[in-house]
């Protein structure tokens, strides 16, 4: 194994260490971002782990993270289930809604994927309003748990780690290597004999079952599920924005586009709250023009540069 991806994996392995004092040493304001700063690291990474290899635009982190937020209100409020039994109950969920929106939709690519997987999470939001107003008689779901902040900063924490692990491990493996192929020729991929279908459909699982999971923890912050909540569209070009903005040529390169991007919206969204909406415009500006490899393949090319000399 090559000793320079040991040495990523320690590094990795280190800053989620020191990410675990967080809480010991924040609290109110600055605890809050905390858990902003891993649920969308969580996000982004998962987002990756799909989109970074193939450039598949995915807009649908709104519909896995809302199913996850969603199967816990409903199962604690209507059905008294416990927190970790809903918990695991969202992954699976997410992961088989993931996998028949794969098998049913990856075929299609460019412009045409992004603006289904929008409508898709567009399409879940409404369809769980219209069962929520004409079945179960309330429009949103209570999740009331002894868990703080701190304790939901700990639990994404573990996750974001445990996606950064198995992405690691799947862009060493055959998978990995197919993938990058797509990315690169999906027509030359098909040629050398890759199931080009089934190996998108695994990854794009993946981010579901993620996804789901991410929901299903942020779900006892909120106390109260309100599809249009949960179900964000908003969230999905977050997601999208943090990741292309740090860098989605490294799988790190999420964690650098998320504090930046989201301490500027929170000092916006609390001062000017009417213009909070023209950071992302302004993001996607400088993702195009001045940054389309992110902040890590930006400070990757100076570096090539300073050798060169």
């Amino acid at each position: 194994m090559n000793p320079a991806t040991v040495q990523e994996l320690i590094w990795a392995g280190v800053l989620v260490a020191l990410a675990a004092f967080w809480p010991m040493m924040s609290n109110g304001y600055w605890l809050g971002i905390g858990v902003d700063v891993m649920m969308y690291t969580a996000l982004a990474t998962s987002w990756m782990l799909f989109s970074g290899p193939t450039h598949y635009i995915s807009l649908a982190s709104a519909a896995f993270f809302g199913v996850g937020g969603f199967v816990v209100g409903s199962g604690m409020s209507d059905y008294d289930a416990s927190f970790w039994s809903m918990l695991a109950l969202s992954a699976v969920i997410g992961g088989v809604l993931a996998a028949l929106i794969g098998l049913a939709t990856l075929r299609l690519s460019g412009v045409y994927f992004v603006i289904f997987t929008l409508g898709l999470a567009e399409m879940i939001r409404n369809l769980v309003s219209w069962v929520q107003n004409n079945f179960l008689g309330s429009r949103g779901l209570y999740v009331l748990t002894e868990f703080t902040d701190a304790h939901l900063y700990w639990m994404l924490l573990v996750t974001a780690g445990c996606v950064y692990l198995l992405g690691w491990i799947i862009s060493r493996s055959r998978l990995g290597f197919a993938l990058r192929i797509i990315g690169g020729d999906e027509t030359v991929a098909r040629h050398v004999g890759i199931n080009t279908a089934m190996a998108k459909v695994i990854l794009f699982t993946t981010t579901g079952v993620f996804g789901a999971i991410v929901g299903a923890i942020i779900a006892p912050r909120w106390s109260y599920i309100e599809p249009n909540q949960v179900f964000s569209p908003q969230l999905s070009f977050f997601v999208v924005i943090m990741a292309l903005l740090g860098g989605s040529g490294r799988l790190w390169g999420p964690v650098v586009g998320v504090i930046p991007f989201l301490l500027i919206w929170n000092w916006v969204d609390s001062n000017f709250p009417n213009q909070s909406i023209l950071v992302l415009g302004v993001a996607f500006l400088v993702i195009v023009y001045f940054l389309p490899h992110g902040f890590v393949g930006r400070i990757e090319q100076l570096r090539a540069r300073a050798r060169g000399r």
